[in-house]
């Protein structure tokens, strides 16, 4: 099962944003990470095994490039080292909008899919995945347009 399918039964899921996230990102332990646990790992640098996991959720080539550079995976994976703490809440920030966005469709992978990558107006034309890759305000602007839809404005 994809791990956005696990949306569509919440019951299932982390009771926290901070479980379901390390859920998303691969992190392990899920159920027993709290919001100051994972600030601690984001500070000291993420696995560079998140920028995979994301992609198994996005698609292909999603994730790459957007959060951090092949060479610059390539590179942490052959010193075994963490990601920098830029590029840990780049996947962060990405991981927060996918929480909300598979929330918010209930885990229907294709619904998701397509709010994440189409052009949406109030974001400029931009699509919400390269909005919120762009920037934290970028994700945030994202995770406002959630919250207006969820709350019934139109979007």
């Amino acid at each position: 099962m994809n791990s956005l399918e696990a949306y569509a039964d919440p019951g299932s899921l982390p009771a926290t944003q901070a479980g379901r996230l390390a859920r998303l990102l691969g992190l392990g332990d899920a159920e027993r990470v709290d919001d100051v646990a994972l600030a601690r790992r984001i500070r000291a640098g993420l696995p560079t095994s998140v920028i995979p996991a994301l992609e198994q959720i996005l698609g292909a080539r999603r994730a790459t490039g957007r959060l951090a550079s092949e060479a610059t995976l390539r590179r942490h994976k052959r010193r075994r080292t963490p990601l920098s703490r830029r590029h840990s809440e780049r996947a962060y920030e990405l991981g927060r909008v996918v929480d909300a966005v598979a929330r918010a469709y209930r885990g229907d992978v294709a619904r998701i899919e397509a709010f994440l990558t189409r052009p949406h107006p109030l974001l400029d034309g931009e699509s919400p995945l390269d909005m919120a890759t762009s920037c934290s305000a970028g994700a945030d602007s994202v995770l406002r347009l959630v919250r207006r839809a969820e709350a019934g404005v139109a979007v």
